[in-house]
């Protein structure tokens, strides 16, 4: 048997995302440049680190604190502000300031007035730290008067909004790391985690309903019932382990190798990761948005997504999203596919971890 991975949920992070800067055009602004001293140094980081920074900041700032992002060629925090006295503090605790237009608080109002006025299934959003502001995302489907509507809001929330489109379709993507099957498809695990001490395996929520039974072929004996499932609200669902399979701490590489996880972590935007499916197996891309919300059409909403430029497609769903051995994410859904790319969203592990009750193992 394969080695099974299952991903992990969702992951939020206090304060705001924090992103890779690659396009040039991104100025680390202050209010005054003969301000900067060396006195402040600014501290190398992981993207891990550079996120775990940003919450500490975000929670201390409160309203001053505009979200972040990792700078992956410096390997450095930038954190958004709305103040030099701010802008300082960032500086003293080893970041780079970046005093920008939008709060935080706007670009939450934002938020909600798209929740409000423009719930048209094919869009998704997320707040973008390098812009500053919530970029909406129609897919193909989104036409006549929808696309009009949904127009009409992004104009009304000026400069707090931007309106994008792509070629592809939104939808949750069924299939899998390594393939698991049931009665009504395929999907692939996410990661093994251990709950009151037996072994389980999570996958996407949109995969099957509780109590049903999964192999790991078509039509081949159940190694596991889902115990728990929940979508749209969330996108993660629980499988026990029944009878001796084998069940690793691992994701499948497809290389004849495995990457070990050792435990779940949160995404931060810039965040370099690595996607394993059943369909289209293993693919890298970077995090691009936390917190997302995406309408994949008939009621089906699910918001607090992490949203990637990673590759996926239909049997992936469930999949592992992990960085190096951490276990970030579990393949929601997205448009496009790995020949044209797209957007991919995932449910953060961690939330399904702590909703759950369990861990990673």
């Amino acid at each position: 048997m394969k080695h099974r991975r299952i991903s992990k949920k969702r992951a939020t992070m206090a304060g705001g995302a924090v992103v890779a800067v690659v396009a040039a055009g991104v100025t680390f602004q202050t209010a005054n440049a003969s301000e900067e001293t060396p006195e402040f140094t600014v501290k190398t980081l992981t993207a891990t680190a550079a996120g775990n920074l940003a919450s500490t900041l975000g929670q201390d700032l409160g309203g001053d604190a505009a979200g972040a992002y990792y700078d992956a060629q410096t390997e450095a925090l930038v954190m958004n502000v709305v103040d030099e006295n701010a802008a300082e503090a960032v500086r003293e605790a080893g970041g780079k300031a970046r005093i920008v237009q939008n709060t935080l608080a706007e670009l939450v109002s934002a938020r909600e007035t798209l929740t409000d006025r423009a719930t048209i299934a094919g869009t998704s959003w997320a707040t973008d730290p390098v812009t500053n502001k919530v970029v909406v995302t129609a897919d193909r489907t989104v036409k006549g008067a929808d696309w009009t509507k949904l127009q009409e809001v992004v104009k009304g929330l000026g400069e707090k909004a931007e309106l994008k489109k792509t070629a592809g379709e939104f939808k949750p993507f069924i299939a899998g790391g390594d393939a698991i099957h049931s009665g009504g498809g395929r999907c692939s695990l996410g990661f093994n985690v251990v709950k009151d001490g037996e072994p389980h395996f999570i996958t996407a929520g949109h995969c099957g309903e509780t109590g049903s039974e999964w192999s790991e072929s078509a039509g081949g004996p159940a190694i596991g019932a889902m115990v728990d499932s929940q979508f749209p609200e969330n996108d993660f669902a629980l499988v026990k382990y029944a009878g001796d399979t084998d069940h690793p701490s691992a994701v499948n590489l497809y290389d004849g190798g495995s990457q070990e996880i050792t435990g779940a972590a949160e995404a931060t935007v810039g965040m370099q990761v690595t996607r394993s499916g059943s369909t289209t197996q293993v693919h890298d891309g970077q995090v691009t948005g936390l917190d997302a919300t995406v309408n994949y059409g008939n009621g089906q909403i699910v918001n607090g997504l992490i949203q990637t430029d990673v590759c996926a497609e239909p049997g992936d769903s469930g999949g592992s999203l992990f960085s190096g051995g951490s276990a970030i994410g579990l393949t929601s859904g997205g448009s496009g596919d790995c020949t044209s790319g797209g957007e991919t969203f995932f449910q953060p592990v961690t939330e399904a971890l702590e909703v759950f009750g369990a861990e990673i193992g």
